[in-house]
């Protein structure tokens, strides 16, 4: 799968995020799933909010983690994992 650049990415409807010691867990009430996620992939998954392009992403992160460079194909694969996992639209 590959995500469209310009795609604004949001969350599934329902989905429930909880903080749990060493990472989040997302429950997908849709689909009756539970997910691990990292945090950044939290992050990647608070940027979703309809009104960010996917390619603007990693620019975001490397200035919240004062990274030398954007994680661009880190955050595709993020993307693509989350997509397929039915927590983004």
């Amino acid at each position: 799968m590959s995500v469209d650049g310009e795609a604004c990415p949001r969350p599934a409807p329902g989905i429930q995020t909880t903080e749990v010691a060493d990472g989040y867990l997302v429950y997908d009430p849709g689909r009756g799933r539970v997910h691990y996620l990292n945090h950044t992939a939290v992050v990647v998954l608070e940027l979703c909010t309809g009104r960010t392009r996917a390619r603007d992403m990693p620019g975001l992160l490397q200035a919240a983690y004062d990274l030398p460079e954007a994680p661009v194909a880190e955050v595709r694969e993020c993307l693509e994992k989350l997509f397929l996992e039915g927590l983004l639209h």
